[in-house]
Formats: structure tokens, sequence, C-alpha cells
């Protein structure tokens, strides 16, 4: 499978992304913001994590402009597989290809651990191969990953069965973690192919280094 990383100013987990599909055996391309085409053997775009740059505005506000914004839009409209990574779900966010806003953390404060994460919808490529349900640990590293979306969208979110990913405890009880809406840790468009996550499964692909539930997520991708 080929894979293309996209890369900003300020990104700082496009190697640990492109490692992570490696891993799985994929091909994968990291490309710089600049550039105005995406790879034409795209099979998954990755919008990495990180601090596109330096979040001086909103976060992902200035990567939403950046040259290559325009091939991703035209890329995602006609289907082709987008995953947004922490950094990248804003970007994504901010570009409209995903619904919502981000804001500050509701601590205020930067957060950087594991925490667990209760599958909600599985009826897409991303998650297919978790269970409904299912509890996976996977790294936050996040200070702004409050997920906001008004009523109206977050009904419409939940009667199309966008919401991915909610935060919990390791006993699949949803609890707050950044003060998202309805704890929402992952979404994705009506059409499931654009997906948005602010966890880091790339950053849990080894036991060595605290878990590997990451791998059989991003494995959901592989043909």
């Amino acid at each position: 499978m080929n894979v293309t990383v996209l890369q900003f100013p300020g990104t700082n987990c496009e190697y640990d992304t492109k490692y992570a599909f490696e891993k799985l055996g994929c091909e994968v391309k990291i490309l710089w913001h600049k550039e105005t085409k995406l790879p034409e053997d795209t099979e998954l775009l990755v919008i990495p994590g990180g601090f596109s740059y330096g979040d001086y505005l909103r976060s992902g506000a200035i990567a939403r402009f950046a040259n290559i914004m325009d091939s991703v839009q035209e890329y995602a409209a006609k289907g082709g597989k987008v995953l947004g990574i922490c950094n990248g779900f804003q970007i994504l966010l901010e570009a409209g290809l995903l619904p919502g806003a981000m804001k500050r953390n509701d601590s205020l404060h930067f957060i950087s651990k594991f925490n667990h994460l209760k599958v909600i919808n599985n009826d897409n490529i991303f998650l297919s191969r978790l269970k409904l349900d299912e509890v996976v640990n996977i790294p936050v590293a996040h200070h702004d990953g409050n997920y906001y979306i008004d009523d109206e969208g977050l009904k419409e979110l939940e009667e199309n069965g966008q919401i991915l990913l909610k935060y919990c405890d390791e006993n699949g009880e949803v609890k707050n973690l950044n003060g998202s809406v309805s704890q929402i840790a992952g979404i994705c468009n009506k059409e499931k192919n654009v997906f948005g996550l602010m966890p880091h499964p790339e950053r849990a692909m080894e036991d060595l280094l605290g878990c590997d539930d990451g791998v059989i997520m991003l494995k959901g991708f592989l043909k």
C-alpha cells in the first residue's frame, strides 16, 4: 500500500508515522507542504501530528492554506482515504473536511499520557478490525484537543455513525479527558473516507514503548 505523509513547518510526528506504516509493510513518502500535487499512486494520505506553523493562530488554521491542501481537497472529494492525527485532525477541521472545531483543553494544560479509547463505530475501514465497544490504550499529546460541535451537529454525527472513538477508562466507561463534547476523541465524514482523531496510534506500535494497540487500528487501512 502506498502511503503519503504530509509535512508542514512544525510537524513532529511525520517520521513516527512513516515508521508505523512501514512496519505494516507499506511504501511511505513524506511530502513537503509547498508541493501542489499528491503522488498519483497515493492510496492513503496521512496528515500527522505536531504544531504546524507553531500553532500561532489556531491549531491547523495556517496549514489549512498550504499549497498542497487544494490537492488534498480534490483527493478527498474523489473518495481518497485521508487520516488526520492530532494536529492533522485540527487541520482537517480547519479545512472543512470534517465537521466541528477544536478549543483549548478545559484544564488549560497540555495533556501527554496513555489514555483508553472506546470504539463507538467500526462500520468504516479505519476501525474495521476492532470490535464495537472494544477498548484500546493510545497516547494523547495535545493542548487544543477539546472537540466542539453544536447540538445539531452532534445529532448528525450520531445518526450517521460518524463518531469513531470516545475517551474512557480501562473498563470502557466513557469519561472526560479534555472537555470534548460527548468525550469525542475521533470522527469521520459522512462518506467515511476522511478520518480524524486526537490520540496518536503511530506512537503505540511497540510493546517495548508501552503498548502496541495502534497496530490493529492502522491495519484497518491495509488492503
